[in-house]
C-alpha cells in the first residue's frame, strides 16, 4: 500500500510539473484574464395556442448561455481564464441594434445572438458588423444559411433542412416510403412544408400532399372533440400512404392528428415524432448531466433554444481555451478555422462547415416520452463527413459568401 501511495505521489508531482511547463499554473502564479462573451437577444413573447398547455418560458435561449458560462469557468480555472456574460435582453429592434453598436464599439468581434432571421439580417448589414462574427443560437431558417448567408455567420442551431432530412433518413430505414404531407396556412409552416418536400424528394420518398384549412370549435368540448375525429378522418380518408407528416409550427392543429387518422398511421413532423436538436427524453453520451445540470439552474427542462445558446457561448469558450488567447480577433479567427470542434454531448465532435457557416451535428428523433433514434441513420454514406448527409452540402449550396 505504500508503494502505491508513493507511486501515485510521483505521478501527481509529474503531473503537476508538466501542466506548469505547459502554462497551466494556479491563478496565483499567472495573470487571470478576463473573457466578455456579448449576448444579444431580442426578447418576444412566445406562446402556443394551446393555453392549458405549458407555454414557453420567458427566458428561454439565456439560460442556455448562463449555464455555458459555468461551464467555461470550470475549465478557464486551469488556464486561467475568466469568463463573463453580457447580456442585453432589448425589447424591440431599435434597441437591439444600438444593444449591438455599443458592444462593437467597446471591442467585440464575436456577438452571440438570439434574434430573427430579418433582424439578424439587418445586423450582419450594419457598417459596424464588418470583421464581427454572429453566433446565430437560435434561427433554423435555410436561407440563412443559402441565399442570405453572410461571411460573418455561424449557426448553431441544426436548420429546417437538416431537421427534415433527417426525418427523411428515418423514414427510408423503416420503408415508410408512401408520404402524406399536411401543411399548415402560416408562412413558417410553409417553409417547413418545403423543407419536407425538398427532403422527401432527395431520399426518393413519394409524397402526396395536402393543406389544412380546417376551423373548428374547442376540442375540450366532447362535441369539440368528436367534430375533429370526423373531420381527420375525412381528411385522410381514401389516401393510401404510410406515414402523416405535419408541417405546423406553433401547434395549431398538428396536435389534433395521432390516433383520429382513418387509417392507423404514424404521425411525425412538427408534431408526433419530432426532429431537433434536443429532447428532454435525451439521455445519451452524458447528456443527463447537461439536463440534470440546467434542470437544477432552472426549475424547467432544456429547450432547443437553450441548447443552441448553451452550444454558443461553449464554442467561444473552447475557442478561447484552443487557442489559448484572451484576443476577441484571435477567438473568432480560431471559431472560423479548421481545427475548431465542440463537443455538445451527441457523441461526435462538432464543426462548422466552411461554405455556410453551418455547425455539422446529429439530431434527434424524439416525442414527448422516449428517444426513438439520432440521424445520420446508418447506411447513410458521405465521402468526407457522415454528418453531411444533414442538410444542403456543399456542392448543392446557394450560399456565395458575402
Amino acid at each position: 500500500m505504500g508503494c502505491w501511495f508513493v507511486r501515485t505521489g510521483r505521478i501527481l508531482a509529474g503531473m503537476v510539473v508538466l501542466l506548469a511547463s505547459l502554462g497551466f499554473g494556479p491563478a496565483s502564479a499567472q495573470q487571470i484574464t478576463n473573457i466578455e462573451i456579448p449576448y444579444l437577444s431580442l426578447v418576444v413573447k412566445r406562446t402556443i395556442p394551446q393555453a392549458f398547455l405549458d407555454q414557453p418560458a420567458a427566458d428561454e435561449g439565456v439560460q442556455g448561455a448562463r449555464l455555458a458560462i459555468a461551464d467555461n469557468q470550470t475549465t478557464g480555472k486551469f488556464v486561467n481564464q475568466d469568463f463573463h456574460l453580457n447580456e442585453a435582453l432589448e425589447p424591440d429592434e431599435a434597441s437591439v441594434i444600438a444593444a449591438f453598436q455599443k458592444f462593437v464599439a467597446g471591442g467585440a468581434k464575436f456577438v452571440v445572438t438570439d434574434v430573427t432571421p430579418p433582424v439578424l439580417l439587418k445586423l450582419a448589414d450594419l457598417p459596424e458588423a464588418k470583421g464581427v462574427t454572429l453566433l446565430d443560437a437560435t434561427s433554423i431558417d435555410d436561407a440563412l444559411r443559402g441565399e442570405n448567408c453572410r461571411v460573418n455567420f455561424l449557426h448553431l442551431l441544426p436548420s429546417r433542412a437538416m431537421m427534415a432530412d433527417a426525418l427523411m433518413q428515418y423514414l427510408v430505414v423503416k420503408n415508410w416510403r408512401h408520404i402524406l404531407l399536411v401543411i399548415g396556412k402560416a408562412p413558417l409552416d410553409k417553409l417547413w412544408g418545403d423543407a419536407f418536400r425538398h427532403s422527401a424528394q432527395k431520399f426518393n420518398l413519394s409524397i402526396e400532399e395536402k393543406p389544412w384549412t380546417y376551423v373548428g370549435g374547442s376540442q375540450r368540448s366532447d362535441t369539440g372533440h368528436y367534430e375533429i375525429s370526423a373531420e381527420v378522418a375525412r381528411f385522410t380518408q381514401g389516401i393510401s400512404y404510410d406515414v402523416l407528416v405535419v408541417a405546423d409550427q406553433i401547434g395549431r392543429f398538428g396536435y389534433l392528428l395521432p390516433y383520429h387518422t382513418t387509417d392507423p398511421r404514424p404521425v411525425v413532423g412538427t408534431q408526433g415524432l419530432v426532429p431537433s436538436a434536443w429532447a428532454r427524453p435525451f439521455e445519451q453520451w452524458g447528456a443527463t448531466q447537461l439536463q440534470n445540470r440546467f434542470h437544477d439552474q432552472t426549475q424547467r427542462w432544456m429547450t432547443d433554444r437553450d441548447y443552441g445558446a448553451w452550444m454558443a457561448v461553449r464554442a467561444v469558450g473552447e475557442a478561447a481555451t484552443r487557442s489559448g488567447s484572451a484576443d476577441p480577433a484571435a477567438i473568432a479567427a480560431y471559431l472560423h478555422g479548421d481545427t475548431f470542434e465542440l463537443a455538445a454531448y451527441k457523441g461526435a465532435r462538432l464543426s462548422f462547415r466552411p461554405w455556410d457557416g453551418q455547425l455539422r451535428q446529429p439530431v434527434l428523433l424524439a416525442d414527448t416520452q422516449a428517444l426513438v433514434s439520432v440521424s445520420p441513420q446508418p447506411g447513410f454514406l458521405h465521402q468526407f463527413f457522415e454528418l453531411d448527409t444533414l442538410g444542403t452540402d456543399q456542392p448543392e449550396t446557394t450560399c456565395h459568401l458575402q
